[in-house]
C-alpha cells in the first residue's frame, strides 16, 4: 500500500527545472518550453546538466554569495570550506535556502501538480493564439512519462498547441500513448554509430532507432522532426551526417530533418552541479560550416531540410 501511494504521488507531481517563456526555437510561435528532470543519456556535451539527475538537489550561486556564513549554523547539510558551502548527503535544505538572506542556495528545482503546472502554462495563452504553445523539454520528458500524458491530455483539451524534444530513449508503449497529444515532435539521432554512441552518451543508440523507425512509419510521421546536434568531432562528421540521412529516407523518403549548431555556452553551468563538461574548448559553427553539413545531408538524399 505504500509503494502504491508513492508511485501515485510520482504521477501526480513532476519535478521541473525550468519554464522558459517566451521561447522562439522550441517550435512555432511564442512558446512555453517546461524543462523536466531526469536523463537517462550523459552527453558529453550535455546543454542541461541541471536536468540530468531524477532527484531534487541543492546547488550553490556563488556570484550570489555575500559571504555572511548563516549556512554555517547548519552542522548536518552544510560543510564549510574555502569560503563557500559544500552540502552533505541530505534531503532537506528546506531550512538552509529560507536562511541564506541572497538566494545563493537554490533547489534546482521545483515540484509541480498537474493543476500548479497548467495554470502555469496558462499564463501565457494569450500568445498561443498566435501560432505558440507549449514545448515539454528536459532532462528527458519521458522519464516522467506518466505525468508527461496526463499533462499532454489537458492542454488538448484546452486546445493549446504542443510540442516535445525527446532523445526517444524510452519505452514504445509511452511513446504510443503520448503521441495522440502531441501536434509536433523533435526527436534526436544524435550518432548513428552504435559504439560510438555507447561511447558519447552512455547508451545504445538501438532502442532510439527502433522507436524512429516506429514513428516514421504511423499515422504521426508527418508530426515529427529528426534533429542532429552537430557536436566537433562527435555528431559533427560527414560519415555521421551520412549515416543518419541514409538510415531515415529508407525508413520515410518525406522525413523533416534538421542539425542544430553547437552551444558553446553549456559550459558555465557544470560548476553548479560539481560536474566536469565533457568538451574541449570549441566555438559555434560559421555559416559556411553549416551550410557543408548541408550539403552533405541533401547529396545523402534528404528532400525535407530544415535550415536555421
Amino acid at each position: 500500500m505504500k509503494l502504491l501511494k508513492e508511485q501515485l504521488m510520482k504521477i501526480s507531481k513532476a519535478l521541473v527545472f525550468d519554464i522558459k517563456r517566451f521561447a522562439i526555437h522550441d517550435g512555432s510561435g511564442l512558446r512555453t518550453t517546461v524543462f523536466f528532470k531526469g536523463c537517462p543519456l550523459r552527453c558529453l556535451w550535455c546543454q542541461n546538466p541541471e536536468g540530468l539527475n531524477t532527484q531534487r538537489q541543492v546547488i550553490y550561486f556563488k556570484n550570489k554569495c555575500i559571504h555572511c556564513r548563516c549556512c554555517q549554523q547548519f552542522k548536518e547539510q552544510i560543510n564549510y570550506q574555502n569560503d563557500r558551502p559544500y552540502f552533505q548527503n541530505h534531503q532537506d535544505f528546506d531550512q538552509v535556502i529560507k536562511t541564506c538572506p541572497s538566494s545563493a542556495i537554490q533547489y534546482d528545482s521545483q515540484e509541480y501538480t498537474l493543476d500548479k503546472l497548467m495554470n502555469k502554462i496558462k499564463e501565457d495563452e494569450v500568445f498561443f493564439q498566435h501560432g505558440g504553445g507549449v514545448t515539454f523539454s528536459g532532462g528527458e520528458p519521458f522519464m516522467q512519462g506518466e505525468f508527461l500524458i496526463k499533462i499532454l491530455k489537458r492542454c488538448q483539451k484546452e486546445k493549446i498547441h504542443t510540442a516535445i524534444e525527446t532523445s526517444f530513449y524510452t519505452s514504445l508503449e509511452l511513446i504510443k500513448k503520448a503521441l495522440p497529444y502531441l501536434d509536433l515532435v523533435y526527436i534526436d539521432l544524435k550518432i548513428f554509430d552504435e559504439q560510438k554512441h555507447q561511447a558519447c552518451t552512455n547508451v545504445s543508440s538501438q532502442l532510439i532507432k527502433e522507436n524512429i523507425r516506429y514513428v516514421l512509419q504511423s499515422e504521426y510521421k508527418d508530426k515529427v522532426i529528426i534533429r542532429t546536434p552537430l557536436i566537433p568531432t562527435m555528431s559533427a562528421t560527414d560519415e555521421n551526417i551520412h549515416q543518419i540521412v541514409k538510415f531515415l529516407i529508407q525508413i520515410n523518403p518525406e522525413v523533416k530533418y534538421e542539425m542544430l549548431n553547437y552551444n558553446p555556452l553549456a559550459s558555465a553551468k557544470y560548476e553548479l552541479v560539481n560536474l566536469k563538461y565533457g568538451l574541449e574548448s570549441y566555438q559555434m559553427f560559421t555559416k559556411q560550416q553549416m551550410q557543408h553539413f548541408y550539403d552533405v545531408a541533401l547529396q545523402a538524399g534528404i528532400k525535407n531540410l530544415i535550415k536555421e
